[in-house]
């Protein structure tokens, strides 16, 4: 086991600023985060986009925040959109998740419904968050949207994970 000054030794203390960018997104990298998908209709049809930027954010009433960058090409879709669903990837779901990258394929090839909004829905994901905009807040070089959720879909199943720039498993 170490001792308290043998890890402090191996702490890079840093102020986060342009010329060390790099160093600030591995550190946050090395916070591991689910993977998710965040889906919206707009009058050009569907849109996706590959997201870790989510969380709960109350119970009562229910409340689900993520942040799209506004250096996204989708982010004025996502900002315009008034309701939106949020799909947490299972570990065999990477597809999903490369699809909905930059560059991606998108909703081709891919089985894809239509809530009651009209927000399209990716059925069989591990959990399914529909909601309504509740509320935009900026956030420097990203927008908190948070959302009312309308209706959840859940099924067992083992996580998607991210962390340090790769995709993986949860292990226990």
């Amino acid at each position: 086991m170490m001792a308290a000054n043998d890890i402090h030794a191996l702490e890079a203390v840093f102020i986060p600023e342009a010329d060390n960018h790099r160093a600030y997104r591995n550190a946050l990298g090395s916070f591991t985060t689910g993977v998710t998908v965040v889906t919206a209709m707009t009058a050009d049809g569907p849109i996706g986009m590959t997201v870790n930027s989510f969380a709960s954010v109350s119970l009562d009433p229910p409340l689900v925040l993520w942040s799209p960058a506004k250096s996204s090409s989708r982010y004025g879709a996502f900002t315009g959109a008034r309701h939106f669903a949020i799909h947490v990837l299972s570990a065999d779901q990477d597809h999903l998740s490369a699809a909905f990258t930059r560059g991606g394929s998108g909703f081709d090839g891919i089985d894809v419904r239509f809530n009651d909004e009209g927000v399209p829905v990716l059925p069989g994901t591990l959990a399914r968050f529909e909601c309504a905009e509740q509320a935009q807040h900026d956030a420097g070089d990203h927008t908190i949207i948070i959302g009312k959720v309308l209706r959840v879909a859940h099924r067992q199943g083992e996580p998607l994970c991210f962390s340090g720039g790769r995709f993986g498993r949860f292990a226990v």
